[in-house]
């Protein structure tokens, strides 16, 4: 697997993880199903974000991989953090 893939997933994962805790623990689903399904969406739109960011980083190449995938984590949970509010 690619070093580029690589980052692109863990980035992906991590920011998930920092942001699931509000989207779960301070809604309120009508059922589990609902609910199941938005973290599944939830997971699979971050997935694809970091994906794209990475990509669009990395294309530019102005800083290397770690630094591109430090400012997508950056990116993407002070994205989901302002949405939430």
């Amino acid at each position: 697997m690619r070093d580029l893939t690589k980052a692109q997933l863990t980035i992906g994962f991590l920011a998930y993880f920092a942001t699931i805790w509000e989207f779960v623990y301070l809604r309120q689903f009508p059922n589990i199903l609902t609910a199941a399904s938005l973290v599944v969406l939830h997971l699979l739109l971050l997935l694809v974000l970091s994906y794209v960011l990475l990509a669009i980083l990395e294309w530019v190449n102005i800083f290397d991989l770690r630094t591109n995938a430090v400012l997508t984590l950056l990116v993407l949970v002070t994205v989901r953090v302002l949405t939430s509010v």
